[in-house]
């Protein structure tokens, strides 16, 4: 075989594998082939983009564009998606239950007549690529829930189930989507509302809303999607009538307000119009339109609506009157503050008079920056900080902040910053420290005092009990832990109280004493040593006052945590405190602070085992 032969061989192998690939992989399988032998129809969904319903004289269009269906004929509005698509999936899925072949059909001329298939009423025609013949429905089979069904063109005749015929044996209104708008309330970055008592405009900005008109402020971003829902979760109630003729009978003609949703592509708006501030003349009106009018004289529980995109009047519930009665108020954020805890890296404390406190995020703990980066107390940081989110604000005393002196906010008692930090330049930011929101607080009246956000206009008053948890004092600030040891590390200890008791630990891993008698109570002094390496405090007080009690100590404990006594430790309780907590101070460290009671009781346990052998019970004298 020469070279040439070779060749052709492999020519026409290889067209051989090319057809089988081309072909028959595009084929389906046996079992596939098997299912869809069954069905009634065979198609590909995702290529019809119409569907066309003859019922006697009404036809019924119904086109997909857009990822939407939507009716042309008889009335032109957005379709049930869910209806459509459950149509679709019915088809599908549509079994043949029996076939009358056609032959049967030919040698009996009456029989087509007789299934209800020589002129049917009802008849489906989907639209697109590919699409199966017309669908012609006839009468109701003798066997319950079975009937007739043909094909234009086709004299064999099937038994099929009656879903299809149910899904489409309807009403035009009925395929009317009964979901006011397709618009969630994720895809709204701007509400214009209007009202008899004026308007208010809101804005999106990243994920929270502010209200721009009639005043700059906060705006609650819980009510503002209540608002929102009322539009975009409503459903109608009654179709009533297209919205081309006179609207007067339906109290639609002067609209009294509106609510106008403007969705993330900018393209078009929702307006929702409601009574007689802005008249919308026929369909001049681009944007989404709903007009609320009069109550129906027999249906008190809704109201006649105009949606202006769907060209129609409705019934929706009379819920949705609520919109007139919408003030800024009502929308208005009242908690104090907003805080972006995911870019927060500084808080700055000022008082007047005292050095300024910083709060710095390092690694997911918080330091005292003007301190070395001594640790902070990062529960206390986080307190204050939700003590600051969840305020809410008792009045708010003037939207123009125009007379700072009268509130003492012109040289306030106590400035919050709150501040993000970049450590080097990036595209976004510059290096360095970069406030985002400060808060002033001014005099105190009553149990308020004024406050007010340097970049909002407004004075507002918020509880005075609020400045017991934002200490100016860096020392407040301090960590909470006051000693960092395991238990096993304590080497010698010394617990002075009304006497002085000594021990150390020696190479094997013993306790003895070095002043002392008698056996030692191993149980207590494992809860002494585990409460002193762990010990922390309650709250810091400060600066020490006479009062705290340390001329005259309760408790001293001394101890190092290495055998050349290198590294000593002192601990100092003074007064017990109307909580319960006792008054207690560390050698080095500035600060006095309170420690638990079960604490000093722990640390005031005896460690000298009582004798009990020579003392016998004492009898009570016989009355």
């Amino acid at each position: 075989m020469n070279w040439r032969n070779t060749l052709i061989l492999a020519i026409i192998t290889l067209a051989g594998v090319a057809y089988f690939r081309f072909f028959e992989m595009k084929r389906p399988s046996t079992e596939e082939a098997r299912r869809q032998a069954q069905n009634m129809v065979n198609f590909d969904r995702t290529k019809i983009d119409g569907i066309v319903i003859q019922n006697g004289d009404q036809k019924i269009e119904i086109r997909h564009s857009e990822n939407k269906w939507r009716l042309e004929t008889p009335i032109k509005d957005q379709a049930d998606n869910a209806l459509v698509e459950t149509l679709l999936s019915d088809l599908e899925s549509w079994p043949k239950e029996g076939t009358i072949p056609a032959k049967e059909i030919d040698a009996d001329k009456s029989k087509l007549a007789e299934y209800g298939l020589h002129n049917p009423k009802l008849k489906l025609k989907l639209l697109g690529q590919d699409r199966p013949p017309e669908i012609l429905f006839g009468k109701d089979a003798a066997m319950e829930g079975r009937m007739y069904v043909r094909f234009q063109n086709s004299k064999e005749t099937f038994l099929a189930g009656q879903s299809v015929k149910k899904d489409i044996d309807k009403k035009p209104e009925e395929f009317r989507d009964r979901k006011l708008t397709d618009l969630s309330n994720a895809q709204v970055l701007r509400v214009v509302l209007k009202t008899p008592a004026g308007e208010i405009e809101l804005e999106k900005k990243d994920t929270n809303w502010e209200i721009l008109k009639p005043l700059r402020a906060r705006a609650d971003d819980q009510k503002v999607n209540d608002l929102i829902s009322q539009v975009t979760s409503a459903r109608v109630g009654q179709f009533v009538a297209d919205d081309r003729g006179d609207l007067r009978p339906y109290g639609l003609a002067e609209p009294r307000g509106s609510i106008t949703l403007f969705d993330q592509e900018r393209k078009k708006d929702q307006k929702v119009e409601i009574g007689e501030s802005i008249k919308v003349a026929g369909r001049e009106d681009k944007g989404q339109t709903l007009q609320i009018g009069a109550i129906p004289e027999k249906e008190k529980e809704q109201l006649y609506v105009r949606f202006a995109p769907r060209g129609s009047v409705y019934t929706l519930p009379e819920k949705i009157e609520e919109i007139l009665n919408t003030k800024p108020a009502d929308l208005r954020d009242n908690h104090l503050v907003r805080i972006d805890t995911n870019i927060l890296d500084r808080i700055t404390i000022d008082a007047p008079g005292k050095t300024k406190t910083v709060l710095a995020r390092k690694d997911g703990n918080w330091t005292i920056a003007n301190r070395n980066n001594a640790p902070a107390d990062a529960g206390g940081v986080r307190r204050m900080i939700d003590a600051l989110q969840n305020e809410r604000v008792t009045k708010f005393v003037e939207d123009v902040a125009s007379n700072l002196p009268k509130y003492g906010l012109d040289r306030p008692q106590l400035q919050l910053t709150f501040s993000s930090f970049a450590s080097e330049n990036t595209a976004e930011t510059k290096a360095g420290e970069q406030p985002f929101a400060t808060i002033a607080f001014g005099k105190d009246e009553g149990d308020n005092v004024y406050a007010r956000l340097t970049d909002e206009p407004f004075v507002a008053a918020v509880r005075r009990g609020l400045l017991e948890q934002i200490s100016p004092d860096p020392l407040q600030w301090q960590e909470l832990s006051i000693f960092k040891f395991k238990p096993e590390q304590i080497h010698r200890i010394t617990i002075t109280t009304d006497k002085e008791l000594s021990l150390e630990h020696d190479q094997n891993n013993q306790w003895h004493w070095l002043k002392g008698n008698g056996a030692i109570n191993q149980a207590n002094l494992q809860s002494l040593l585990t409460s002193l390496s762990n010990l922390y405090a309650v709250r810091w007080l400060g600066t020490t006052t006479p009062q705290q009690g340390f001329d005259k100590p309760q408790l001293v404990v001394s101890f190092a945590t290495s055998p050349d006594n290198k590294t000593p430790q002192k601990l100092t309780v003074g007064a017990q405190n109307n909580d319960g907590t006792f008054c207690a101070r560390v050698d080095g460290r500035d600060c006095t602070f309170t420690i638990r009671g079960t604490d000093f009781n722990n640390l005031k346990l005896p460690l000298e085992t009582q004798d009990t052998r020579s003392s016998s019970p004492k009898t009570a004298p016989t009355p």
